[in-house]
């Protein structure tokens, strides 16, 4: 069990959040009002251990694909990532407001797993709404994971706070459940069915966000929950969800064009 808690940390580390606004022509960077021109950035956050390999990959191409004034920023989350996540919240946050003081407009939050609930956590208690044009998640424990609850009851000293605040029914997950969706931004939320870190899987799926299982688009398709940030269908999904001006599931029919989105590099 403590094999698999640490296979958390290593697994659940290595991505994190994503991409830049888009909108209008799919060529082009959303320009919203009151912004000087200037797009939102894109500030992907890391997952449980605050690794940013896997994302500094999806940042890159987020920049790639978005063209001059497109910033994608990852965020190095405080100490080793395994500590309270309302201070990663926090961490983000100082993010956020360097962006915005810089020029940029509503920023677009990627959380890749444990990053996700981070994601939530900012947008609860700094006024996302106000600040972000959508958030996206990717396998994110927002009900908890059951890898955290083992680490807690079998192995309680390798289980820091973070491990801790992700145990299903946690005090800080209760709190966050209790919120409403009205004044959350639009959210797509992306999960694989195949994912041994986070279970149960759809422990990603939050009401009043856009709920996606990856199966749903690809049947079929197999995507661990490590390979999330650099899946050809997931960075597909992403790159075309940032150009686009209205939040819309992907459907089947759109399978074989993202993967090749995903995949083209460009």
């Amino acid at each position: 069990m403590l094999v698999a808690v640490v296979a958390l940390v290593a697994v659940a580390g290595a991505v994190g959040a994503t991409v830049r606004a888009l909108a209008g022509n799919p060529d082009q960077a959303a320009v919203l009002p009151g912004h000087d021109g200037r797009p939102g950035d894109v500030l992907l956050v890391p997952g449980y251990g605050g690794s940013t390999t896997a994302l500094d990959a999806l940042a890159g191409r987020i920049t790639a694909a978005g063209g001059p004034g497109i910033h994608a920023t990852v965020v190095r989350l405080a100490g080793d990532g395994t500590g309270d996540l309302q201070l990663q919240a926090s961490v983000l946050n100082g993010y956020v407001n360097q962006a915005l003081a810089r020029g940029s407009g509503p920023v677009t939050v990627i959380g890749y797993s444990a990053g996700g609930v981070v994601a939530w956590l900012w947008d609860v208690q700094y006024d996302g709404v106000a600040k972000a044009r959508r958030i996206i998640t990717l396998g994110s424990p927002l009900h908890g994971a059951d890898l955290a609850a083992v680490g807690a009851a079998d192995a309680p000293d390798a289980c820091p706070a973070a491990c801790e605040e992700l145990v299903p029914g946690s005090s800080m997950l209760h709190r966050l459940q209790g919120t409403g969706s009205a004044t959350r931004p639009p959210w797509l939320s992306l999960w694989t069915t195949d994912d041994q870190v986070v279970q149960p899987p759809d422990s990603a799926r939050l009401p009043g966000a856009v709920n996606v299982p990856l199966q749903s688009v690809c049947p079929g398709v197999s995507i661990g929950h490590g390979q999330l940030p650099t899946d050809a269908l997931v960075v597909g999904i992403v790159l075309r969800t940032l150009r686009s001006a209205a939040l819309s599931p992907p459907r089947p029919a759109d399978c074989r064009s993202l993967q090749a989105l995903g995949s083209s590099g460009s």
